[in-house]
């Protein structure tokens, strides 16, 4: 049965931009986390499977409005019972945040009260050029990886915060 299109009216938010362990903690032990490769034009989304071992890339969203969007991204959010959100922060090589981050910053303030979904930050230097290199060794088209490259840079993006996620379980937090 399809879930109803989620409505926009704030809710009890959930803490956004949570260190990797508090973000781990607030989530139930199976479900689906989304990536979210945030860039001027479109949103690039990748989705784990439920035992967030593995994320693959899902859809892209072509930015028109924010409101538009979010709902879009909550819809699919929930009908995929997603647990929690992973959003790319675009940091500067040398650690600094600049524009991009701000922006970035200010989409996951405004996206918090619109849903309890937890959400952490992820540093996403070079996800871009990662998916760019992995799609060129994969032979595919100038047009091909223009299409899907947002959601490869997500999907890249999700993967390490999810290989982070399962290595603080084997290993516990760093002293």
């Amino acid at each position: 049965m399809p879930h109803p299109p989620p409505d926009l009216k704030p809710k009890k938010p959930a803490p956004a931009g949570l260190p990797i362990a508090a973000f781990q903690a607030l989530l139930p032990p199976r479900g689906a986390l989304f990536g979210l490769d945030l860039g001027t034009k479109t949103i690039g989304v990748a989705l784990s499977d439920i035992t967030r071992t593995i994320a693959s890339p899902f859809d892209t969203v072509r930015r028109v409005k924010f409101s538009l969007d979010v709902k879009q991204l909550l819809g699919w959010a929930a009908r995929h019972q997603v647990a929690g959100l992973v959003l790319g922060l675009p940091v500067n090589l040398d650690g600094s945040e600049g524009p991009r981050a701000q922006a970035t910053r200010a989409f996951a303030r405004n996206l918090v009260p619109l849903t309890d979904l937890p959400l952490m930050f992820w540093d996403e230097r070079l996800s871009t050029q990662q998916a760019e290199r992995v799609l060129i060794d994969a032979d595919q088209s100038r047009r091909r990886r223009a299409e899907v490259i947002d959601k490869m840079a997500a999907c890249i993006i999700l993967q390490g915060a999810i290989e982070r996620m399962r290595g603080l379980q084997t290993r516990g937090p760093a002293p």
